[in-house]
């Protein structure tokens, strides 16, 4: 199927070839994408279909979550923000919640943009001592 869609056939290159860091720079990019469509859904009165974008969103905290490495202390500190975006997902859900809605976007972003900085240093070479 990919192979008729050019498009399919990039995104799956492109996902197939990222770097970890990469991946979770998309994850976070996908996350951040569902919780704006879900919120223009919300502004609409569309409350089922921002739901199901926020349950993709869901799905990418929580895969997340089950990936960090805990033998790293920061580990703790992501799962820590993770199981409170989830958090804010379940209020969304149960209580059509736009703040809760806005908090997690605000989160998201901040971790993307650490994560791109994280990202950038890494690039960078080490500085020798002499």
């Amino acid at each position: 199927m990919a192979q008729n869609n050019p498009y399919a056939a990039y995104t799956s290159s492109k996902v197939t070839t990222a770097s970890p860091a990469e991946l979770t720079l998309m994850l976070y990019e996908g996350a951040i994408k569902f919780c704006n469509l879900a919120k223009k859904d919300m502004e609409q009165g569309e409350y089922g279909n921002a739901l199901s974008k926020v349950q993709k969103a869901r799905n990418i905290i929580v895969e997340l979550q089950s990936t960090l490495n805990f033998k790293y202390p920061v580990a703790k500190d992501f799962d820590l923000i993770y199981t409170y975006i989830f958090n804010l997902m379940v209020e969304v859900n149960t209580k059509q919640s736009m703040e809760a809605l806005d908090e997690i976007l605000l989160q998201l972003r901040e971790l993307r943009d650490v994560w791109k900085q994280v990202m950038k240093l890494a690039k960078q070479p080490a500085k020798q001592s002499v």
